[in-house]
């Protein structure tokens, strides 16, 4: 792949979409058993709505980008245009909306407590069940203080004695067990996007903006930088073109030593180590890597053609060469895809526009990352099943979904649980074979009043977070994928205090993570209190078992 960058005003990026407006203040949620969930906006072209769900995310601006050609300035104002639909329903609910989070990997490459992407080579698990589960905060962290409607924080990362999260144009590393800070890395501007993943050593990748934006400046995300999450130290940043000009990215994963980035005008990757350039997009080139999946390999989603007239390619590539190693390609009305996992190649895709219940997810699809060749495709619906992806922008920013040891899982919708209250409500996770698409028979019970919501693998195990009733504390479970026993890793508590800190921050929304007994739940976004009710949010709540 060639080395140089492309020359000239960029051809394939949208007009800057408008800041959204402050949603207005919303009715508070009731208290008592808990309440079905209201109707999810409908969603364009795979863009995934706005939960509705009381928490801290406001949803995240669109990374700013110069004007291109009309195809794509169409297609991108269509995003913008539900972007700011998604603002508007979330000023029905209290104070602020809720955003998706960045809530593996091997080759070098580890994720704490486990794997997302479950490699098939694993069995059973790594974390430990606790003599006694129950849980107190470890310590919190406030909201970071903005005068803006919304500014982007993703990134959370573990890594050998440290909690880092990302702030307003700034990393802090915490000391895991008590919060006490332990290095501050500041950055000229807004973090763009985050991976969970981080290498063996300590090592990942971020995309920030390379200053602040003001009232009449909101620059692009064009500086790719490689981070040492244990010494708080930027290793390197890099950006392809000068200025105007330059590539704007939106998503970012971390593969074996390689730091991949996508967006609309392609991909590139770097050394995490040095940051030499392995590849970035070409000049006059029709197809361009829009994202990738990282962890134990990496995976391109790429994309040829304009809009309406796309087609849409799956490689396994070579994270240090780029060489594409097997691909398979997308049948016609598919034009965007989310990576739920690399190691089982699980990718979820709008098929024909068709997905329903705000999911941004029609099908599944199981593929072998040797050939290329497709094992199954398994439709689902919205209306039936948890799990959403944000196919256009993250691309590997699927929630409420895990595959691994050949097992694809998907929590139900909520439903009644056929208990004495007519108010009471459940839900099960479900696995499905990942070589023929059928149900395997498993399921696994929440229990009365409370609700799964898959997090990730650990080896053959699914970590999984229980959403509890209103006189509970919540749960993280691991799920044994083959008997599909549930063991209770870890139990919140129950005080209103306490769960208050818990509802603001639920996992379809936040960052998770999950290690050995501790619970790190994040914001992605930071935004200017509403009012008296919300200025005492935070943007970190740690949690720890007692033994």
């Amino acid at each position: 792949m060639s080395d140089q960058p492309p020359s000239g005003p960029p051809q394939d990026q949208p007009p800057t979409p408008p800041t959204p407006a402050v949603p207005p203040v919303g009715p508070q949620p009731t208290y008592g058993y808990p309440q079905a969930p209201p109707p999810q906006p409908q969603s364009g072209y795979g863009y995934p709505a706005a939960p509705q769900q009381p928490g801290y995310g406001y949803p995240a601006q669109p990374p700013t980008v110069v004007a291109g050609d009309n195809v794509r300035a169409r297609e991108n104002r269509a995003i913008a245009l539900i972007v700011l639909a998604a603002v508007v329903a979330i000023g029905l609910i209290i104070g602020s909306g809720v955003w998706y989070s960045r809530s593996s990997d091997g080759g070098g490459s580890t994720r704490a407590g486990g794997d997302k992407n479950g490699s098939d080579t694993a069995a059973g698990g790594k974390e430990k069940v606790p003599d006694n589960p129950a849980a107190d905060v470890l310590f919190k962290v406030p909201q970071p203080k903005t005068e803006e409607n919304v500014v982007t924080t993703p990134g959370s990362w573990l890594s050998a004695g440290v909690y880092a999260k990302s702030g307003i144009a700034e990393i802090t590393g915490y000391d895991p067990a008590d919060g006490h800070k332990k290095w501050t890395l500041k950055l000229p501007g807004p973090i763009c996007a985050a991976t969970e993943h981080v290498t063996a050593d300590g090592r990942t990748g971020i995309v920030y903006q390379p200053s602040m934006p003001t009232k009449t400046s909101r620059p692009g995300c064009t500086q790719v930088a490689g981070i040492d999450v244990r010494a708080g130290t930027k290793l390197w940043t890099k950006s392809i073109g000068t200025g105007e000009f330059a590539t704007t990215f939106q998503n970012v994963t971390v593969a074996g030593k390689t730091v991949a980035v996508g967006g609309l005008r392609g991909g590139a990757a770097y050394d995490i180590g040095t940051g030499k350039v392995l590849w970035q997009p070409k000049p006059g080139d029709d197809c361009d890597d829009v994202g990738y999946g990282g962890g134990t390999r990496l995976v391109a989603v790429r994309k040829c053609g304009g809009y309406g007239d796309r087609t849409l390619s799956i490689q396994n590539v070579d994270p240090t060469s780029g060489k594409v190693i097997s691909e398979y390609k997308m049948g016609a009305g598919i034009e965007y895809a989310g990576i739920v996992s690399t190691d089982p190649l699980v990718v979820g895709a709008d098929a024909g526009h068709s997905a329903s219940g705000g999911s941004g997810v029609s099908d599944y699809f199981s593929i072998d990352n040797r050939t290329g060749r497709l094992l199954a495709r398994i439709p689902v619906s919205g209306d039936t099943y948890d799990g959403e992806c944000d196919t256009i922008t993250l691309i590997e920013e699927c929630k409420g979904v895990a595959a691994g040891q050949g097992k694809l899982y998907l929590a139900t919708k909520e439903h009644s649980s056929g208990g004495k209250s007519k108010l009471s409500r459940t839900n099960e996770v479900v696995a499905f074979d990942l070589a023929t698409g059928k149900q395997t028979g498993q399921r696994a019970a929440a229990g009365e009043d409370y609700t799964l919501f898959p997090l990730r693998m650990d080896g053959g195990n699914l970590i999984a977070y229980k959403n509890p009733p209103y006189d509970k504390g919540g749960q993280i479970v691991s799920i044994d994928g083959a008997s599909f026993k549930s063991t209770t890793l870890m139990e919140l508590p129950a005080d209103q205090a306490d769960r208050a800190l818990q509802t603001g921050l639920q996992p379809s929304f936040s960052e998770y993570r999950y290690s050995q007994g501790k619970l790190f739940m994040a914001a992605p976004n930071a935004a200017k209190p509403l009012g008296n009710f919300d200025k005492d949010k935070n943007c970190v709540v740690a949690f720890g078992t007692r033994d």
